[in-house]
C-alpha cells in the first residue's frame, strides 16, 4: 500500500503530464471539425477548459512536492511549449491558457523543507476523483467520435488512428489514477514491458502521423519518420513477446531507450522547425511539442526500468 507521501507525489506527477496531454487532445479535436459539427466542437472546447482548471489546481499544490526528475525530464513543459501554444492560438483563434504554462514552467522540485505534505492528501484525493470523472467523460466522447468517423457520419481532419491513439492514452490515464486512488503499489519488474508495449506503439504512431502530415516535398523528413515507424513497430513486437513469455530482456529496454532518444532529437528539431517556419507541413506547432513531451515521459520511464533491470542483474 502506498504511503501518503508517495500517493501525493505520484498523483501530482501523473497529473502534471497527463492533464496537459488531455487538454491538448481536446484542442486538436476541437480545431479538426467542419462548422457543421458545432456540437462536437463545443464539447471538445468544454473538455479543454475543464482540464485547464484541473491542471491549474494541480500546479497550485505541486511546488516542492514533485521530483526534480519529473521537472527536468521535460514531460510537463519543454522550452518550446509556450511558443507552441502562442503560435497555435494565433493560427486557430482558440484562447489557450499560456499563462498557466508560464506558472508551471517555474515549478520547483521536492524540498526537504516542505512540511505538512500529508495535509495535501485530501486535496490530492479530490483531484484524483475529478480527474477520473473528467477523463471518463472524455473517453466516452472520443469513443463516440471514433464510431461516427468510422461509420462516415462525421468528417474531421484528424486520422481515425489518431482518435484511437488518443483514446488509448485517456484510458491509460484513467487506469493509472484509479490505481493510485486504491493506493496500489506498482511492480516495476512486472509492468515494465506492459509500458514498453504501450509506449513503443505510441512512438510508432507518432512517426506515422508526422509522416502523413508533412508536405509531400519534405522527402528526407518523410523517410526519417517512416524509418522510426518501422523501428518502433519492431520494438513493440519484441516487448509483446517479452511480456507474453514473462522473460527478462534488458537489451530490449536498452534498444527502446536508444530509439526513443533518437526520436526525441527528431521531434525536438521538428518542433523547432515548425516554430521557425522552416518545415512545410499541416502540423500545428503544439502537436510537435505534444509528441516531444510524450517522448520525454517515456524516456523517464525507461530510465527507471533500466535502473531496476541493472539492479536485478547485479
Amino acid at each position: 500500500m502506498l504511503s501518503n507521501r508517495k500517493f501525493i507525489k505520484q498523483s501530482l506527477e501523473l497529473h502534471l503530464f497527463f492533464t496537459r496531454i488531455m487538454k491538448e487532445h481536446s484542442f486538436f479535436l476541437e480545431v479538426g471539425f467542419t462548422p457543421k459539427d458545432s456540437n462536437y466542437i463545443e464539447m471538445a472546447d468544454a473538455f479543454r477548459m475543464e482540464f485547464d482548471k484541473l491542471l491549474a489546481d494541480v500546479i497550485s499544490i505541486s511546488e516542492g512536492v514533485i521530483s526534480n526528475e519529473v521537472i527536468e525530464s521535460g514531460e510537463a513543459v519543454t522550452q518550446f511549449t509556450i511558443a507552441a501554444e502562442q503560435a497555435s492560438a494565433y493560427y486557430t483563434g482558440v484562447k489557450i491558457a499560456v499563462n498557466l504554462t508560464k506558472v508551471e514552467s517555474k515549478l520547483m522540485g521536492y524540498s526537504l523543507n516542505r512540511d505538512g505534505c500529508d495535509a495535501l492528501e485530501q486535496k490530492v484525493f479530490d483531484i484524483n476523483d475529478r480527474a477520473m470523472e473528467l477523463t471518463r467523460g472524455l473517453i466516452e466522447y472520443k469513443s463516440k467520435l471514433l464510431s461516427d468517423v468510422l461509420s462516415c457520419n462525421v468528417f474531421t481532419v484528424n486520422y481515425p488512428l489518431l482518435i484511437d491513439h488518443i483514446l488509448r492514452e485517456a484510458k491509460l490515464y484513467y487506469i493509472l489514477v484509479k490505481r493510485l486512488q486504491n493506493r496500489e503499489e506498482i511492480d516495476i519488474d512486472k509492468e515494465a514491458y506492459e509500458q514498453e508495449v504501450f509506449w513503443n506503439r505510441i512512438m510508432a504512431e507518432h512517426s506515422k502521423f508526422i509522416r502523413g502530415l508533412l508536405d509531400p516535398t519534405e522527402d528526407d523528413l518523410i523517410n526519417t519518420a517512416n524509418n522510426f515507424g518501422h523501428q518502433f513497430d519492431e520494438l513493440e513486437k519484441d516487448a509483446k513477446q517479452a511480456m507474453d513469455e514473462s522473460m527478462s530482456n534488458s537489451q530490449l529496454t536498452n534498444d527502446s531507450y536508444k530509439a526513443t532518444l533518437a526520436i526525441k532529437k527528431f521531434k525536438t528539431q521538428g518542433t523547432q522547425g515548425l516554430l521557425q517556419c522552416k518545415i512545410q507541413s499541416i502540423i500545428i506547432p503544439l502537436l510537435g511539442d505534444h509528441v516531444l513531451r510524450e517522448a520525454n515521459h517515456y524516456l523517464r520511464l525507461l530510465r527507471i526500468f533500466k535502473k531496476e533491470s541493472d539492479m536485478n542483474y547485479d
